[in-house]
């Protein structure tokens, strides 16, 4: 298969039940709450797929994230990324991919299982590091079965700061190579995060990023784009965006400084939303973030900070 086909048909495949169980507008009912926030019985979607996480409405919906997928739902968002889903029971995974195609959502990604930001380290090219990697991906294959999702988050880990940096990234572009030989044929994609979190982080850019992903030449590596850890490393986010979308497979939001909702800090969020909007874009973006109120109040404080944002049509 062509790799652009396939990665399109992989990333948007939930985009494409975004017209799936919504209903029609005539039947929304108005109410009130705390916040003087207008809510509906059944909100419209957003014009951008944005994926909520674990805890974002637990004061409306309570601890159980099913219930607050409902709620999500309900409020326009279509979709979830959940990045502790590999230590959930493979029954809470089942039910929460159950959950979401009966409700026509999409699932964005999970954190490979078995990795942590700095507890790999394929730039060291150890045999040991290597093994752990093919078997967390073999994993990650059979998550992705149980909740129908085709995106899972790959951190490479830290410098070895005694090996020449073009020698560490040979290291990783092979390892992540054996990594896709196991994800591609079934149609799961990898998506290679640059962080901020740390200086001893070994992927920290997204054209470091871009470079890998050309290496490996696979359709089952791409790039997750996170523009709270773009804006904190470089800035320059649209125009980053652009050098690098072609082999772009996932966006994170996250406004800055704070990590919170989008409206919080110094990132133009309504202006980025438009551009990605524009390129084509109708996959998950992550909620990858805190909230910036407390209680119910800010949770809807969050609600109406993405119909803010999400309003550029």
């Amino acid at each position: 298969m062509k790799r652009r086909n396939f990665v399109q048909g992989s990333m948007l495949a939930g985009a494409s039940l975004l017209t799936t169980g919504v209903l029609n507008a005539a039947t929304l009912v108005g109410c009130a709450d705390p916040a003087g926030v207008a809510i509906a019985a059944v909100d419209k979607p957003f014009n951008l797929n944005y994926g909520v996480h674990d805890g974002m409405f637990k004061n409306h919906a309570g601890d159980d994230f099913i219930e607050q997928i409902k709620f999500a739902y309900d409020r326009g968002f279509r979709s979830i990324e959940d990045n502790g889903m590999s230590g959930r029971t493979e029954d809470q995974q089942k039910k929460i991919g159950d959950t979401l195609a009966k409700l026509g959502m999409a699932m964005g990604v999970f954190v490979q299982p078995g990795l942590g930001n700095d507890s790999n380290m394929l730039a060291s090219g150890k045999a040991d590091q290597v093994e752990k990697f093919i078997t967390s991906c073999k994993q990650a294959v059979e998550i992705a079965k149980r909740i129908n999702s085709k995106l899972v988050t790959v951190v490479p880990g830290d410098f070895v700061r005694n090996l020449p940096i073009g020698v560490q990234t040979g290291h990783v572009i092979e390892a992540i190579k054996k990594g896709t030989a196991i994800l591609e044929p079934h149609g799961v994609i990898m998506v290679l995060e640059p962080l901020s979190d740390s200086p001893d982080l070994f992927l920290r850019t997204p054209d470091q990023a871009y470079a890998i992903c050309k290496a490996v030449g696979s359709p089952s590596c791409k790039i997750l784009y996170d523009m709270y850890h773009v804006q904190r490393n470089q800035g320059n986010i649209i125009p980053t965006l652009d050098l690098v979308y072609d082999e772009i497979g996932y966006y994170q939001i996250g406004d800055n400084p704070g990590r919170k909702e989008p409206g919080t800090g110094e990132v133009n969020y309504k202006n980025i939303f438009k551009h990605i909007y524009n390129k084509g874009y109708r996959g998950v973006l992550g909620m990858e973030h805190g909230t910036a109120g407390q209680g119910k109040e800010g949770e809807l404080a969050l609600i109406k900070a993405y119909r803010e944002a999400d309003s550029f049509m």
